[in-house]
C-alpha cells in the first residue's frame, strides 16, 4: 500500500517531542535543540535564536531577503525562559490601521509553540481576525470548541494547566485555517521539521493581546 506524504507527517506528530526529527526535502535528521544554547548567563540571546531560524529558513530553500536581516525581524522567548518549548520569529511584512490589514510572516522551530491568547476589542480596534497558510512546514492550529481526543498528549508543559483551546486542525503547507471567531483563544505548535506560515488579518495592536499563561511577557 502507498502512503502518502500527508499520512506519514500524520504519524509522525506524536514524535514531536523526540531527539531527533525528519529534515523537509530529505533523510537528513533535525537535531533537536538545546534550550540553554539560546540563553547567555542566564538572559534570553536574540541574536542566537535569530540564527536558528536563519539556518531554518535555508533548510526550506526559503529566500532570507534583505529585510530579514533587520530589527523588523524579531525574535521572542515570552520571558519564559523555554525558548525551544514556547517562542517564535516573525515580521510584519505590512500592518495597516487605517485600512484594517495585516500581513505577518510566523516561524517556529521545530516542537515551537506560540502561546495561547487572544485579541480583544480597544477603544480604536475590533476585535483582530486570522487566518494562517503554512509555507513550508506544517502546524497545529488549536481554536475553542469541543476538546480534539487525545489532544492533552500534544500541550506543552506550560500550557497544560492553563489551555482554553483544545480543538486541533492540522495544516499542511497550502492549506488555510482559520480563527474561530472575535476574542477567542487560540495557539499554535510546529511540527518536527518546524514552519513558516503566513497570517492574514485585520490590523494588529499589541495592547488588544492577552495571555492565558500569566507568566508570559510580551
Amino acid at each position: 500500500m502507498e502512503i502518502s506524504r500527508r499520512t506519514a507527517l500524520r504519524g509522525m506528530a506524536a514524535g514531536v517531542a523526540g531527539s531527533v526529527m525528519l529534515n523537509a526535502y530529505g533523510d537528513e535528521p533535525v537535531a533537536r535543540l538545546d534550550n540553554d544554547a539560546f540563553y547567555t548567563n542566564g538572559e534570553f540571546d536574540v541574536e542566537k535564536a535569530k540564527q536558528a531560524y536563519y539556518d531554518m529558513m535555508e533548510r526550506f530553500n526559503y529566500p532570507i531577503v534583505d529585510r530579514l536581516r533587520t530589527e523588523e525581524f524579531w525574535a521572542v522567548d515570552f520571558g519564559m525562559g523555554k525558548f525551544t518549548e514556547v517562542g517564535m520569529a516573525g515580521i510584519f511584512w505590512v500592518n495597516n490601521e487605517e485600512h484594517d490589514y495585516f500581513g505577518h510572516e510566523i516561524y517556529l522551530l521545530p516542537g515551537q509553540m506560540i502561546p495561547e491568547h487572544r485579541h480583544l476589542r480597544t477603544a480604536e480596534t475590533r476585535p483582530k481576525m486570522e487566518a494562517w497558510q503554512p509555507r513550508h512546514g506544517w502546524v497545529y492550529i488549536y481554536g475553542e470548541g469541543d476538546p480534539t481526543p487525545g489532544v492533552e498528549a500534544r500541550i506543552p508543559a506550560s500550557h497544560q494547566e492553563c489551555a482554553v483551546a483544545r480543538t486541533e486542525q492540522q495544516l499542511m503547507p497550502g492549506e488555510v485555517g482559520m480563527l474561530g471567531g472575535p476574542e477567542e483563544w487560540h495557539w499554535m505548535l510546529a511540527g518536527p521539521e518546524g514552519a513558516i506560515v503566513t497570517e492574514y488579518a485585520s490590523y494588529h495592536a499589541d495592547d488588544a493581546l492577552r495571555f492565558s499563561n500569566q507568566d508570559v511577557q510580551f
